[in-house]
């Protein structure tokens, strides 16, 4: 088995293209600069439509459907909280005993 050191020696020897690039503090790719346009897209001239790529109309479908099929989902969903389980359990228990469950005042 090799030891520690002769490991560390070999690593130290390797081509830097075999480590990879290792951006620090330096020698990262310079970032895009800001050219003022949003998404850098210049705006068509006057009187033009702007073209729409081929993937536009899908992304708005799925992302607009799937919201409104989500809103729907949640509208429709059915009632799970504990208070309308203790009501239903609530009103069958005291059915059951022969008790009213709804109030009747004794005046």
């Amino acid at each position: 088995m090799a030891s520690v050191a002769t490991i560390r020696g070999l690593r130290a020897k390797a081509p830097r293209c075999v480590l990879g690039r290792r951006y620090a503090s330096h020698g990262a790719p310079p970032p895009n600069e800001p050219s003022g346009w949003i998404f850098g897209e210049k705006p068509p001239p006057p009187g033009q439509k702007r073209t729409r790529e081929d993937w536009e109309i899908i992304w708005y479908s799925g992302m607009f459907g799937a919201m409104a099929t989500a809103g729907v989902l949640h509208y429709y969903k059915p009632d799970t909280t504990i208070q309308t389980w203790a009501l239903a359990e609530a009103k069958a228990r005291m059915e059951a005993r022969g008790e009213d469950y709804k109030y009747k005042p004794s005046t």
